[in-house]
C-alpha cells in the first residue's frame, strides 16, 4: 500500500481532511516512527472520528513517553539553540534546548523558528514524540502550536543554560560556558561538504576539562584564552562529553581571567565510573595484573586494531605492524579499571622499543616475554595514573597519558580513604554501599577497549 493510500484509507476512517492526515503521517515517518504505528497514534489524536481536531490532553513532562503521538503541554524555556544539520540530503537549520515543569526537564527540537527565548513560558500543542538516548525528545514541526503565557511557570532548574564543564551531559544543547582554551590546532577533515577546516583541542574551567570541536572555526578561540562560548551543545566522545561550537555559536573573549590548572582532577575509580566516563583523570591505584593482548603486539596496517594469528577482524588476513601495549588491572580499593598504555609508555615501563622487544622475543621465540618482563616491573606496584576514562557495555578502560610510581604516603592514602567511607556511610544512612563488582571487561571482549587505542575521529555535524 502507497503512502498516499494510508493517509487515504484513515482519513476515511477517520472524517478528517486527507491532506492534514497525510502531513501528520509525513511528520511523525520521518521520526522514525512506523507507519502502522504512526496510524495508531493518529486514530488516538483524532479520536477515531468523533472528537474533531482531537487536541491532545494536557500532560506533565514526567508523563510524556515515546508511544506518545502528539502532547500539550506548558513549560518553562531552559535553553535555546540553533544549527545546521544534513537531513535528507540538504541542509536545515533547526532549533533545539530543554524544557521544563514543576515535574522535569524534556529536551526539545523544533523544525521551524518559533521565536522561542530562554526563559519564556509557553503551551506547546500538538508536539510529536520520540526517543532519543532511551528519554522521550519532543519535536516541533508544522503541525506544532505554540502559545506563549503571561504568567510565569516557576521550575526548580536554571534559566539560560550557564554551566560549568562538570555540568554537562551528552546532548545538552543551547549550553553558554566560560572556559580557558588549554589546547587547540587546526585540522583539515573529510566533512559533510568535502574538506572542512575546523579547530579542536581542549577546554578548561576550574571544574573539569573538556574536549571541543568548533567546526566554523571562531577567531576568538587561542590557546590561552579565557572565552565565553553561548550557543553550544553537547555529544559524547571516546566516552566522555564533547563541547561543539557551530556556525551559530557566539565566542567572545571572557571579562574575566579561568582559573583553569594544568592538572587533572584526583577521582577514586568508583567515583569516575559512575559519572559515566571523564575526559581528563588521574588515579592512584595498585596494578593487579598484566592482561593478555599486552607486549609485543602486531596492528593492521589499514585500520590499527590487533591482528591475531595474521588476521584482523575488519579486513582479514593482514601483515601486521609491530607495536608495543600495555593492557593493566588497577584497583584503588573502591573499583578496578583497565588502564590502556600506549607505544611510548609502555617503551618507558619495558626499558627499550619496538626494536629491543622484537630481538628479545626472536631469541626465546616467543613474544609473550615481553609481557612478562613488563609484568615484573609494575605488578603489586602503586601508580599514579592519568588520561581518559570511559564506559561501556563490556565495562571501564582508562586510555593513559601519563604513568608514575606513586609518591603518596601510604598514611596520607589510608586517611583518605577512611574519611570517604564514612562520608558515604553517613550519606547512605549507614546502608549497604551497594554493589563493588569489577568494572573490567571479560578476557574474551578486551574490556570493550577499542584495539586503536582509543584513535578515532569525530563526525560531521
Amino acid at each position: 500500500m502507497s503512502f498516499d493510500d494510508h493517509a487515504e484509507e484513515l482519513a476515511s476512517a477517520l472524517g478528517v481532511d486527507k491532506q492534514e492526515v497525510k502531513d501528520d503521517l509525513e511528520n511523525l515517518v520521518q521520526y522514525s516512527v512506523p507507519v502502522e504505528e504512526a496510524k495508531s497514534s493518529l486514530r488516538r489524536k483524532y479520536g477515531d472520528g468523533s472528537q474533531g481536531s482531537g487536541e491532545p490532553e494536557p500532560a506533565t513532562i514526567e508523563e510524556i513517553s515515546p508511544a506518545d503521538a502528539a502532547v500539550t503541554v506548558t513549560a518553562r524555556v531552559l535553553t535555546v539553540g540553533k544549527r545546521s544539520i544534513r537531513y535528507q540530503g540538504r541542509d536545515q537549520e533547526i532549533f533545539e534546548g530543554e524544557l521544563a515543569d514543576e515535574s522535569g526537564t524534556i529536551p526539545y527540537t523544533a523544525w521551524e523558528d518559533f521565536d522561542l527565548a530562554a526563559g519564556d513560558t509557553i503551551t506547546v500543542i500538538g508536539a510529536g514524540v520520540r526517543e532519543w538516548e532511551g528519554s522521550p525528545e519532543l519535536n516541533l514541526g508544522s503541525n506544532t502550536t505554540i502559545e506563549k503565557e503571561e504568567e510565569t511557570l516557576d521550575v526548580p532548574y536554571e534559566i539560560g543554560g550557564d554551566a560549568s564543564l562538570d555540568d554537562l551531559q551528552p546532548g545538552d544543547r543551547g549550553v553558554a560556558i566560560e572556559v580557558k582554551v588549554s589546547e587547540v590546532e587546526s585540522k583539515v577533515i573529510d566533512g559533510r561538504d568535502g574538506e572542512t577546516e575546523i579547530l579542536s583541542g581542549v577546554l578548561a574551567d576550574e571544574s573539569a576539562r573538556l574536549p571541543f570541536t568548533d567546526w566554523a572555526p571562531h577567531e576568538a578561540i587561542r590557546e590561552g584564552e579565557s572565552i565565553r562560548i553561548e550557543n553550544a551543545y553537547v555529544r559524547e566522545f571516546r566516552g566522555a562529553p564533547s563541547v561543539n561550537v557551530s556556525e551559530f555559536s557566539v565566542v567572545e573573549k571572557s571579562d574575566r581571567e579561568i582559573d583553569a590548572g594544568a592538572g587533572a582532577p584526583r577521582r577514586t575509580i568508583a567515583d569516575a565510573i559512575s559519572s559515566g566516563g571523564v575526559f581528563d583523570v588521574e588515579v592512584v591505584a595498585n596494578v593487579l595484573a598484566v592482561r593478555d593482548g599486552s607486549g609485543l603486539i602486531q596492528r593492521c596496517p589499514n585500520c590499527g586494531r590487533m591482528v591475531q594469528k595474521g588476521q584482523c577482524r575488519a579486513h582479514g588476513s593482514v601483515e601486521g605492524r609491530d607495536d608495543l601495549r600495555t593492557k593493566a588491572i588497577l584497583d584503588d580499593g573502591t573499583d578496578a579499571v583497565t588502564a590502556i598504555l600506549g607505544t611510548d609508555i609502555t617503551a618507558e615501563i619495558y626499558g627499550g622499543g619496538i626494536e629491543a622487544a622484537r630481538e628479545q622475543a626472536r631469541k626465546a621465540m616467543d613474544q609473550t616475554v615481553v609481557a612478562e618482563d613488563i609484568s615484573t616491573k609494575i605488578v603489586g606496584r602503586e601508580v599514579r595514573v592519568r588520561g581518559s576514562l570511559s564506559v561501556d557495555e563490556y565495562g571501564a578502560n582508562l586510555n593513559v597519558s601519563a604513568f608514575a610510581e606513586s609518591d603518596d604516603e601510604p598514611e596520607d592514602r589510608a586517611r583518605a580513604l577512611l574519611d570517604r567511607v564514612a562520608n558515604s556511610s553517613a550519606s547512605a544512612g549507614g546502608g549497604d554501599d551497594g554493589d563493588d563488582s569489577n568494572s573490567t571487561g571479560e578476557d574474551g571482549t578486551e574490556g570493550g577497549e577499542s584495539d586503536d587505542d582509543g584513535i578515532a575521529m569525530e563526525g560531521s555535524v
